[in-house]
């Protein structure tokens, strides 16, 4: 048992290296974001960058918040991250359920579509989407974001919340009817517990993407501003001929900020979500 440990041991040394040399190349650029925040104007231009500042300033923070319109930008982002996260997990939970549940014609087709529908680009449906949202008169408006996110986020949703209805046994529902159950009270008092982590780690991504989202927020968001959302408060700090990079940064710090407190909330929920948990 020693020499078969002994042998595995450097496997296990290399793998846990590999792992902190990953992980230190995913958290640099987030401590260079922050750092940059907090680095005063000269630090920011100069041609020789440190990995640390001696002289901490919040200038930059301070010019964010004495924009009069971050706050609404702030407000709209959550209004519509919130709104597709809660609308495609219900949507996604009734659609999975009865593709698994049921049996119809063309189901099969259908599931495939939806992994057909997950394969095309975003941005080769931007244009189609932008005559589709004029047409509708949805343009400067908060629906014009919330509604492809939801269409965007729906097909993945669907075909991970499959997973975790299919893995619910069937014995479980008939007992349930025969205990007196109606549909309904199976579906949202039994059915409905048991695939909430999978909800919240679909939920996860539908948030990121439409909390992030800048190109739906530039194409749909043409003259009403006080309809943007945080990404486009990004522009206001870059101007080609002298951007404001600290206020670049404290403003991407800023928006960073829910999405790490979203994390922190629905961590032990995400775990067993991804890991396909289902307790019964």
């Amino acid at each position: 048992m020693r020499s078969v440990s002994f042998v595995r041991r450097p496997w296990r040394l290399l793998a846990e290296a590999s792992a902190l040399l990953i992980a230190a190349a995913v958290v640099f650029p987030l401590y260079w974001m922050v750092l940059s925040a907090f680095r005063p104007a000269g630090e920011i231009e100069s041609s020789t960058p440190r990995p640390w500042t001696s002289s901490p300033s919040l200038d930059s923070f301070r010019r964010v918040f004495e924009q009069n319109e971050f706050g609404r930008y702030f407000l709209n982002s959550l209004v519509v991250a919130c709104t597709v996260v809660i609308a495609s997990a219900l949507i996604a939970f009734l659609a999975a359920t009865a593709v698994t549940r049921f049996r119809f014609r063309f189901r099969t087709t259908l599931l495939i579509m939806f992994l057909v529908a997950q394969t095309v680009p975003v941005e080769a449906l931007t244009i189609p989407l932008f005559f589709l949202m004029r047409d509708f008169g949805q343009l400067n408006t908060l629906g014009s974001l919330i509604l492809p996110h939801i269409a965007f986020s729906l097909p993945f949703a669907i075909w991970m919340l499959r997973g975790f209805v299919k893995a619910v046994p069937e014995a479980l529902e008939e007992a349930a009817y025969m205990d007196g159950a109606s549909r309904s009270r199976f579906l949202w008092q039994i059915l409905f517990p048991l695939v909430f982590p999978g909800l919240v780690a679909t939920s996860v991504f539908s948030f990121i993407s439409a909390w992030n989202d800048f190109l739906f927020a530039k194409s749909f968001i043409i003259s009403d501003t006080s309809q943007s959302t945080l990404p486009m408060a990004l522009l206001v700090f870059y101007k080609p001929d002298e951007p404001d990079w600290g206020g670049v940064m404290a403003a991407s710090t800023v928006m960073t900020i829910p999405v790490l407190i979203f994390f922190v909330l629905v961590q032990r929920r995400l775990v067993s979500g991804l890991g396909g948990a289902v307790k019964d």
